[in-house]
């Protein structure tokens, strides 16, 4: 949903900003890692496979590693090396196995020792004006644990000082 309204998809009144013309981003600069449900014949989402959003599933993620993942991610933070950019981490991106405490949880997912390869490359850089992590759901994480699971990955990570 987020990615829908950043880049102009969704109601007027979430995807209309004064002083800006057209969406929040262009669909050419977003990159969507960790989608597990897009090559279903039911994808509830089928029009994204028609836009010019740049996309690495989960399963060409699995299979190439995170050393490519950062690699292709890099490629297309390249077009505009001037521009920063916003990282906005579902953290269902993870397998329902490490994470079920989400709101899509699922299998296969990103690894969380590959997860942080992929996003400390990009946090510590200056172009990175800020993060999100979302769709965590503490009622089903009665004991905590799950969220520490969360705040250690997010400790390891090289945000500037």
């Amino acid at each position: 949903m987020d990615l829908a309204l950043a880049t102009g998809r969704g109601e007027q009144l979430a995807t209309e900003w004064p002083g800006i013309a057209g969406p929040l981003v262009a669909d050419a600069d977003v990159i969507q890692l960790g989608e597990r449900e897009n090559r279903d014949d039911d994808f509830a989402w089928p029009d994204i496979n028609c836009t010019a959003i740049n996309r690495i599933d989960v399963f060409e993620a699995l299979r190439v590693g995170p050393m490519a993942v950062v690699g292709c991610i890099r490629e297309v933070l390249a077009r505009k090396p001037n521009q920063g950019y916003w990282i906005h981490l579902d953290i269902d991106v993870l397998d329902q196995t490490v994470m079920p405490a989400v709101d899509s949880p699922g299998s296969p997912g990103i690894p969380p020792d590959d997860l942080l390869i992929i996003i400390a490359s990009f946090v510590a850089n200056p172009l990175c004006k800020g993060m999100t992590v979302t769709v965590f759901d503490p009622d089903l994480d009665p004991d905590g644990c799950l969220a520490s699971t969360i705040v250690n990955l997010l400790a390891q990570l090289p945000f500037p000082r």
